[in-house]
């Protein structure tokens, strides 16, 4: 098995070296971005200034694109400003937008007076949208031609943009309005003959969103498709930017992190260096709310005090109770987000799946209640020391209650994420902690429900 080369050891060794500022750099370059991104945080203040100074604007931009942002943002103060403002001029405009929202105020200001006024426009239409709009993560890098050229001025015209642009597999084309009309495939316009008409390469079905489009619908949008660059237009159809697939995939790995976020019961996202009362702050409020609701869950227990003075035994096998009721109620809960990441589904298509859910819930719980009958009952009657009448009568409750709680949990997994869905509430914030202690008092109200119904008041087992 190929030992995989120390990219990371080298390049530090190289950065510490006394060679000169020439040859560090000549050694750097045979480096991918991502490799000396990687050794940024392992290197001294001293040595990441020397590391600025040798290298040039494009190997430092291109090494920030792998960086989170909070870290570029810690890098990027540490540099004198013209480096700075060589760095960020070079910047995807959504990745520099970004990562000056990190850096201190004044020395933001700085930088940002220190950019070309076309760098400055970009990243001021960049930043005026919410984060949560599409158009923030979007980038001007792109080639943009008008539809009125023929073969051989639109290749002009590529050559001409494609010294400042390097997203080119995609050529964008706008009418006279600077409206989006389509786009041409980079491979179909280097072989098209100088014969036949820009028009005929256009493809003017091309996928596009709006600026101002929610991220999350975006994505549901563009799942789709898998093409390099989305284009992005303003609410008058103009071409403002394109949304490349690096961005797209960083965009559903933000999404996936919020959604496991609430999943947790969290309010925002943590990190490691976090401090104490910051995580305690996110953590508190769905921690009440579960509180309150775990006390109901007590209160309920307590409401069948009567029916545990009378069969103690049946409190051995709650948490048998509840935790199927929980898994069942989980599982429903995670089809059901799944599919609702399509916008499109009908009424009929919901009720469906709410009815398919409760179908899975009431089968398996039929055919786990059924074997909960048969083995609760022999392990009562041959450990428990009772008579089969009163072992398998027992078992009996456990299983009809494990039947209803696991009917009734899948039911409940699938409505409330709908329910939430329909009020405009993202599904996943019914996740996780509150659809356990949901299914918790399911649970509980039905096995000592039907505890008190079957066994004390029909069989008459209390005493």
């Amino acid at each position: 098995m190929a030992v995989k080369p120390d990219y990371e050891g080298e390049i530090i060794e190289v950065i510490r070296s006394n060679d000169s500022p020439r040859v560090i750099l000549k050694k750097l370059e045979d480096y991918h971005g991502n490799d000396i991104a990687g050794v940024v945080a392992d290197l001294t203040k001293q040595e990441r200034q020397k590391l600025y100074r040798v290298c040039s604007g494009d190997m430092l931009a291109e090494a920030f694109e792998y960086l989170d942002e909070d870290e570029a943002g810690v890098y990027l103060n540490e540099m004198d400003l013209n480096k700075a403002a060589a760095v960020v001029s070079l910047l995807e405009t959504d990745t520099a937008v970004n990562v000056l929202r990190e850096i201190e105020r004044e020395k933001r200001g700085l930088i940002i007076d220190a950019l070309s006024a076309e760098v400055r426009k970009e990243i001021r239409l960049i930043a005026s949208f919410d984060e949560d709009e599409i158009g923030s993560k979007m980038t001007t890098n792109c080639i943009i031609i008008k539809e009125d050229l023929t073969i051989k001025q639109a290749m002009s015209e590529l050559v001409r943009q494609a010294e400042d642009n390097d997203n080119i597999t995609t050529i964008f084309v706008v009418d006279d309005n600077e409206e989006f009309y389509g786009a041409i495939d980079l491979k179909e316009l280097i072989t098209a003959r100088s014969t036949r008409t820009l028009e005929s390469l256009i493809m003017t079905s091309f996928p596009y969103v709006y600026a101002n489009e929610e991220i999350d619908e975006c994505i549901e949008k563009l799942k789709d498709y898998s093409e390099d660059l989305i284009p992005v237009l303003d609410n008058s159809s103009r071409l403002l930017g394109v949304i490349t697939a690096k961005s797209l995939i960083e965009v559903v790995d933000d999404e996936m992190g919020e959604d496991y976020v609430m999943f947790a019961g969290l309010t925002a996202e943590e990190d490691l260096q976090e401090p104490l009362l910051q995580s305690m702050k996110k953590r508190l409020p769905w921690l009440l709310v579960l509180l309150c609701l775990g006390m109901l869950v007590s209160g309920v227990v307590g409401v069948f005090e009567k029916v545990i003075s009378q069969l103690t035994l049946i409190m051995a096998f709650q948490s048998l109770i509840l935790d199927m009721a929980g898994n069942v109620g989980t599982q429903s809960l995670a089809v059901t987000i799944r599919v609702l990441t399509d916008e499109n589904l009908t009424f009929k298509q919901k009720m469906h799946l709410v009815a398919k859910e409760t179908r899975v819930g009431l089968s398996n719980g039929i055919l786990l209640g059924v074997m909960s009958f048969g083995l609760v009952g022999l392990y009562i009657m041959l450990f428990k020391h009772r008579t089969a009448g009163f072992s398998f009568a027992v078992s009996g409750c456990i299983g009809v209650s494990l039947m209803v709680a696991m009917l009734i949990s899948s039911a409940v997994g699938t409505i409330i994420p709908l329910f939430f869905k329909k009020i405009k509430v993202d599904p996943a914030v019914a996740s996780g902690p509150l659809i356990t202690t949901v299914n918790d008092l399911v649970a509980v109200v039905t096995y000592y429900g039907l505890s008190w119904v079957l066994l004390l008041n029909v069989m008459h087992l209390g005493g």
